[in-house]
Formats: structure tokens, C-alpha cells, sequence
């Protein structure tokens, strides 16, 4: 395992969660401290996960868009336990949560792979 790709991937897994938890606070509704670790924790396991993932993939991109879907289901599931929202359903909560968990991937594959040069 190279520990400059995993210190490089969990510590953008870790900066993404605090972007995705600005995100999920910038609306009306008040975030619970549980749900933004959950946020936060969800997002750097993200980071972890390519760290010391050894899946050999056809493109670094797809990688980490992989990775970001797997890993995403356990916050989107726990999205769906929260009350419901008018504007948001819990279907819309799902699929945004699984969505930038793809979108995160990337990015975090893209700083780690091609920006630090730190290959699997």
C-alpha cells in the first residue's frame, strides 16, 4: 500500500465532506451534530476507500466514480431516515446522496491520481 496515496485520498475525502456538509447546512433546515459526522465520515470513507482499493479499473476516473457509488449507499439509506421534506422527498434524498458520492469519487481519484501523481 502507498501511504502517499491513502494520506492524499482520505485527506480530500475529508475537505469533500466538510463541502458536502456546507452544502446540507446552507438550506432552512437545521443539520443535527449526528448527521453532519455521518456527512463528513461518509465522504472521508470515500477517501479511504481508494486509498487502499486495489480494483484495477480501465481508467482512474471510472475508479473512482465506482467507489463513490459503493460507498455512498450507506449515507443514502441513512438520508432516508431523516423526516420528511416537502421540497426534498426522500427518493430525491437517495439519489443526490448517491449522485455527489459519484461526483466526490471522481474528484477525490482525480487530486489523488492525476494532480499528486499518486497511482495505485
Amino acid at each position: 500500500m502507498k501511504s502517499k496515496r491513502l494520506g492524499i485520498s482520505i485527506l480530500s475525502g475529508l475537505i469533500f465532506g466538510f463541502v458536502c456538509y456546507g452544502f446540507a447546512s446552507s438550506g432552512q433546515n437545521e443539520i443535527s451534530t449526528i448527521l453532519a459526522i455521518n456527512i463528513i465520515l461518509g465522504r472521508t470513507l470515500i477517501g479511504v476507500a481508494i486509498g487502499i482499493s486495489r480494483f484495477s479499473l480501465k481508467h482512474w476516473s471510472l475508479h473512482g466514480i465506482i467507489m463513490g457509488l459503493i460507498f455512498s449507499f450507506p449515507a443514502a439509506f441513512g438520508a432516508m431516515l431523516g423526516p420528511e421534506n416537502p421540497e426534498f422527498s426522500h427518493t430525491m434524498m437517495f439519489v443526490a446522496t448517491v449522485v455527489m458520492g459519484m461526483i466526490y469519487g471522481f474528484l477525490i481519484e482525480l487530486i489523488t491520481t492525476v494532480l499528486f501523481k499518486a497511482k495505485q
